[in-house]
């Protein structure tokens, strides 16, 4: 009887030691169902068919949440929705998993250019500089062509100036 109170507080502590590392998975252990419904989406996303890439990566999420492509795709397809600060969220999400993923940064960086903050996105664009400089990297280009360019959407939505008579 003496023994089991020591016995269980050890097994409590085993247990709390052990949560985290089973719970971080590397990359390549995302489960396989994940993946396949990923790849998924990112085919969806690819045909135009947003609302049908969203459900796919949702669902690959729901398999297995450490899929941080499934997070950069959804920022995707958020994007492309013009749903901007969905796609911000999203990319961070991926930057939680993997704080240098070059297309979570890019993506984000693009959907900070549409919301208007070009400063964010040019420490975005910074950081990619430092993950890129040894091979370069075509997230640097992009990002750095939506900054130069500026917010697209909203030069779309803004309204018409008066004529002058």
């Amino acid at each position: 009887m003496r023994f089991v109170v020591p016995v269980l507080a050890a097994s409590v502590v085993v247990l709390a030691c052990s949560g985290p590392g089973v719970a971080q998975k590397a990359d390549d252990q995302i489960a396989p169902k994940s993946a396949e419904l990923q790849k998924q989406g990112e085919s969806l996303l690819g045909a135009g068919k947003f609302e049908q890439a969203e459900d796919a990566l949702e669902a690959s999420l729901a398999v297995d949440p450490r899929n941080r492509w499934a997070f950069v795709d959804l920022a995707r397809v958020a994007e492309k929705q013009q749903l901007f600060g969905k796609a911000v969220r999203m990319a961070n999400k991926a930057l939680l998993l993997e704080p240098n993923d070059p297309d979570a940064i890019a993506v984000q960086g693009e959907a900070m250019v549409e919301l208007g903050a070009t400063a964010r996105a040019q420490a975005n664009l910074q950081k990619l500089q430092s993950i890129c400089a040894k091979g370069g990297c075509p997230q640097l280009a992009q990002l750095s062509a939506a900054i130069t360019r500026g917010p697209s959407v909203a030069a779309n939505k803004a309204p018409p100036s008066p004529k002058s008579n």
